[in-house]
């Protein structure tokens, strides 16, 4: 099934380039997810049944945001120039690993970078961060490795460490980025990670930030507000089922 037959159409809607951002394929992502049946398309999807079962038990991700996350992979990152996929706060690699499943069909030669200190969240900035340090410590870098083994990923780099002690040497090696998965829920460590990756990621490639539209997560928002927003003056491509950007054109 292609693309045009997969996606509902947005009557109405021009299919095109608007603020940097395709207006278009956000509704079709977002709506569709929401309001029409793609959820159930989704659903039904072979290749996200078999990838789903490597998330399984492991990702706090709603259903809807790892359905999106899967349309993005099959359908809109093949289009991209060549990147790889990194991950801001893995847990338990859960949606990691589901990427690095979905990335084997779609994108063969991209590898899923996880990155976490799996022992759980620093020191948060309590004047906008509900989180609180240690938040999510129940994960283990030796059993996530252990399970990456098992499953056989082995497009999928799992990397231990505060982002500001990792993050550069892990984008030197990969090159380029096609998708940056932010979930990492606090002010801090979400706007390191967007400024972070913004060098290497390739025209209009994606930046999702999982918390940014979540209540208890305002530290995300205001991370997103200020360096996307008024920082960059992106424009959101969806906001359901989480947040979506998209990088400058270049060249």
């Amino acid at each position: 099934m292609t693309k045009s037959t997969y996606l509902p159409e947005i009557g109405g809607i021009p299919d095109q380039m608007r603020g940097g951002r395709s207006v278009y394929e956000g509704y079709q992502r977002g709506w569709g997810l929401e309001f029409g049946d793609l959820r159930s398309k989704v659903a039904a999807d072979p290749d996200y049944i078999d990838a789903f079962e490597f998330a399984r038990g492991r990702s706090v991700v709603s259903i809807d945001r790892l359905m999106n996350i899967f349309l993005l992979v099959k359908f809109f990152l093949p289009r991209l120039p060549h990147g790889h996929i990194v991950e801001y706060g893995s847990y338990r690699a859960g949606s990691a690993f589901f990427m690095g499943a979905l990335a084997r069909k779609f994108l063969p030669q991209a590898r899923v970078y996880a990155l976490d200190s799996y022992e759980g969240m620093p020191v948060t900035d309590k004047s906008v961060d509900a989180h609180n340090a240690g938040d999510f410590q129940n994960t283990s870098y030796e059993e996530v490795l252990s399970a990456k083994t098992r499953l056989g990923l082995d497009n999928v780099t799992v990397v231990k460490g505060f982002f500001e002690d990792t993050a550069s040497a892990v984008l030197k090696e990969a090159g380029t980025v096609a998708l940056a998965h932010v979930d990492c829920d606090i002010y801090e460590a979400v706007k390191y990670s967007y400024l972070v990756s913004k060098p290497h990621m390739v025209s209009r490639g994606y930046y999702v930030f999982d918390d940014s539209v979540v209540s208890s997560c305002i530290g995300a928002t205001e991370a997103v507000e200020e360096a996307v927003v008024r920082g960059d003056g992106l424009l959101s491509e969806q906001i359901y089922p989480h947040h979506v950007f998209r990088h400058p054109e270049k060249g």
